[in-house]
């Protein structure tokens, strides 16, 4: 084997190892939410441990795609993944949960930059761009399996290990990733003095935030028509406002918004939104369906088929990217999406296991994974090689946006949905009124289903069951956008770019 072919085998895996702590700490923290809590003796803070990340990781995302592009991929990246590792070793020595939300803050930070740069890299040291996108596939595989398999390893770790070695097993994974790219990636330096769009950067950070605490907050820490719920959507609308004025006049805008322009990179933008919203509403409560409803003691029977297809999906789409348009690809993935979700809008609480499982490899291969390899590629494809760091952003950020209001709307939709069955059918089963409100808590039915009485566990189930069916109907209503979308991002090929993306030679550009 060849040094140079040595050298990208490497990077290839240091890359995927620090994609792979970043995106599961993504999850893995909720699982072991509990027990931080009775540790530090905190239960109305906790959620910011994962909350707190969420934010600092999307609203950062898009920055440090534009920085690596200004200031190179290898730079950028390492900042990234030094200020991830200090966060992590910080959340496992933190002694209040003060501490840990603002260690998880910087953790998060440092996640912003790992998964635009690792596709960045990708897509400049591959000279063949169909190479590139077999890779993507493999990365977006990466990614879509940790979101998924987070929280059923942060258990097993928290139960063996204690919760902390969730966030020290990061530490020597990440600095033997930092010490291969530091040797193993070069890269060309830009020989003018880049500007730094600090009025947009501070803009983009202050919309994203104030809408991403809008959406979490949404129908369950606040009313929908709350002052507060208003007031930061109203900030984020401004905020918007004055980001989109700057972005147009701004020499070298942190997000240029002339790639909009093209229908590929806007279509694309859209999907992934909409891929975010079932993604989210899957992963947040097919466990409450699998446990609460159909009575099986854990989901992990259901959720491992859902991994193993969305793996098979992502590298399978990387590879047919070659031969189909990005349009059928899409498309293909998008009707899958309104299938799943018409599915899953409709499923019984008499649903086999079988069927369940049946469902997982649908949802996994057919609506989730494709586009984990695709959007990339797309996007890719159709910008400026010197926009390739903050074009390769745009995908996670949409994402992550698209779960956090579709688990957040479906949220609001199942427990309202809950509670009205759950009331209307109080009286004929026997539940007095004082004892609704608890009995119209989802979690109910997972954490102490067994010790209700049959013929209550019963009625709930069926009630949850209906009320998660009709939160689906929401995903069915994205996905219709997102098809549509897709019958007019335009006919681009994965080949008709293969000389630009050989171009080497743009500022920041990662060879081996």
């Amino acid at each position: 084997m060849s040094e140079k072919g040595s050298n990208r085998n490497l990077i290839i895996l240091a890359m995927a190892l620090g994609l792979l702590m970043a995106s599961l700490d993504n999850t893995i923290v909720a699982s072991c939410i509990n027990k931080i809590s009775e540790d530090f003796n905190v239960f109305d803070k906790v959620s910011w441990v994962f909350t707190a990340y969420m934010l600092a990781a999307t609203s950062t995302m898009l920055v440090f795609g534009k920085m690596s592009d200004l200031f190179g991929r290898k730079l950028f990246y390492m900042i990234g993944i030094g200020m991830f590792l200090i966060g992590s070793a910080l959340c496992g020595v933190a002694q209040s949960a003060d501490q840990l939300i603002l260690f998880r803050v910087i953790q998060g930070i440092g996640s912003g930059s790992l998964f635009p740069i690792s596709f960045t890299i990708i897509y400049t040291i591959f000279n063949d761009p169909k190479d590139a996108a077999k890779m993507s596939g493999v990365f977006g595989a990466i990614f879509g399996l940790s979101s998924v398999a987070g929280p059923q390893l942060g258990s097993f770790i928290a139960d063996h290990f204690g919760w902390r070695w969730n966030f020290y097993i990061n530490v020597p994974i990440g600095i033997a990733s930092m010490l291969v790219l530091m040797f193993a990636l070069k890269e060309t330096r830009s020989e003018k003095r880049p500007k730094i769009d600090y009025l947009g950067t501070l803009f983009l950070i202050v919309t994203t935030v104030s809408l991403m605490l809008a959406l979490e907050w949404g129908g369950k820490d606040y009313a929908w028509s709350s002052w507060q719920e208003i007031s930061l959507f109203a900030v984020s609308a401004i905020f918007g406002a004055l980001f989109i004025a700057v972005e147009l006049r701004a020499s070298e805008p942190v997000l240029p918004l002339s790639i909009f322009k093209n229908r590929m990179v806007l279509g694309t933008s859209i999907i992934c939104f909409c891929q975010g919203v079932i993604m989210f509403s899957a992963i947040t409560y097919l466990p409450s369906f699998t446990v609460g409803v159909l009575g099986h003691a854990n989901s992990n029977g259901i959720l491992t088929p859902m991994m193993a297809s969305l793996i098979a999906g992502a590298i399978g789409f990387g590879f047919l990217q070659g031969k189909f348009a990005f349009r059928t690809l899409m498309l293909f993935t998008m009707v899958m999406t309104v299938l799943v979700a018409s599915l899953l809008a409709t499923v019984g609480t008499d649903a086999s296991y079988g069927y369940m499982i049946l469902l997982m490899i649908l949802l996994g291969f057919g609506a989730v994974g494709p586009l984990m390899s695709v959007a990339q590629s797309a996007i890719a494809a159709n910008v400026d090689p010197k926009y390739m760091g903050v074009s390769s952003s745009i995908v996670g950020f949409w994402r992550n946006i698209g779960g956090i209001m579709g688990a957040s709307i479906m949220a609001t939709i199942v427990n309202n949905n809950l509670h009205r069955l759950i009331t209307t059918g109080a009286a004929d089963i026997g539940i007095p009124k004082d004892k609704i409100a608890t009995l119209a808590n989802p979690e109910l039915l997972m954490r102490a289903g067994g010790k209700l009485d049959p013929q209550i566990r019963e009625f709930l189930q069926g009630a949850l069951g209906t009320s998660i069916n009709h939160g689906f109907i929401l995903s069915i209503c994205v996905g219709v956008i997102g098809l549509v979308t897709a019958l007019f991002v335009g006919a681009s090929r994965l080949d008709v770019t293969a000389a630009k993306q050989r171009e080497q030679g743009q500022p920041g550009a990662a060879h081996v």
